[in-house]
């Protein structure tokens, strides 16, 4: 938990931000403030001429200088984009996994996320801190201030239905489907037994995601997970491609596993959050729509 007066670290382990971000940044730092949350920028935000961000060993050192700051209490990623998992090979996961600090990011950085719990077991959440200042900001500032600072559990509430089979219980591995494909045939990537598969995507319509699942079925993920979530397919959605994501999902992975949806965890600027790396449940238990993890 972070109490008024604590310091967190902003970083951007994927692409840099472009220079005319840097409003947007003071508008996040504002909102930190007013929560009484004190902000350290990395040196590692903008992007280079030329290059998306700094090399990934300077990015890896930026990353691993937040973790052995004793004033900071936490560890933000405001990027996306590609090249997040360059830096995996020169973090310091013994370091890491002495940490009481968790990692916060999204999109290309379930890389990272996945990264951590697969070396340390340590869990982190995947959530998008720029959410603070968007549109949904008012909801947002409230879902924050109440889990992050005062031990609620609003931000980790979510919504949920089951498209196939009634419950499921693991430890939620995954994210950005694309993203966390980048770790496969690596030392980074989770072992998959037993596991909730989180799955969501910005980009891509049929014929990417069709790609991704299949990719997916061939690693031998759909005979090992103990179910799937489905968050939101952005673009897939917006442009309603046919077949769904749910019925390409239900086609490829099979009859047998756990399939639940849920609007609530994504790009959107509304989006809750969730924690990779611990055991969740969900199913009759929790009404067959909401779930609710235990604290944080």
């Amino acid at each position: 938990m972070i109490k008024a007066g604590d310091k967190i670290g902003i970083i951007c382990c994927s692409n840099g931000q472009k220079k005319t971000y840097m409003t947007k940044l003071k508008d996040l730092e504002d909102a930190l403030l007013k929560m009484g949350i004190c902000v350290y920028f990395s040196e590692c935000i903008y992007e280079c001429e030329n290059v998306q961000g700094e090399a990934e060993k300077e990015r890896a050192q930026a990353l691993m200088k937040l973790y052995t700051d004793d004033e900071i209490k936490g560890i933000f990623d405001i990027s996306g984009g590609d090249i997040a998992n360059g830096i995996l090979p020169y973090l310091d996961y013994g370091i890491i996994a002495d940490s009481s600090k968790l990692f916060w990011g999204y999109s290309d950085l379930t890389t990272v996320i996945n990264a951590i719990y697969s070396k340390t077991g340590k869990e982190s959440v995947l959530y998008q801190i720029r959410n603070l200042i968007y549109e949904n900001r008012e909801e947002q500032t409230a879902d924050f201030q109440n889990t992050v600072m005062e031990g609620g559990k609003d931000l980790f509430q979510i919504n949920c239905h089951f498209i196939q089979q009634k419950e499921m219980r693991g430890i939620v591995v995954g994210g950005n489907i694309r993203c966390f494909l980048k770790l496969a045939g690596t030392e980074y990537m989770p072992h998959l037994e037993g596991k909730i598969l989180l799955l969501e995507s910005f980009r891509g319509v049929v014929p990417q995601i069709e790609t991704y699942l299949f990719q997916l079925k061939q690693l031998g993920a759909f005979e090992k997970a103990a179910g799937i979530l489905l968050g939101t397919f952005t673009q897939m959605q917006e442009a309603q491609c046919m077949p769904s994501v749910e019925t390409l999902v239900r086609r490829i992975a099979g009859k047998d596993i756990p399939i639940a949806v849920t609007k609530d965890i994504g790009h959107g600027t509304d989006a809750k959050a969730i924690i990779i790396g611990r055991e969740l449940y969900f199913g009759d238990r929790c009404g067959n729509k909401r779930f609710l993890p235990e604290g944080i």
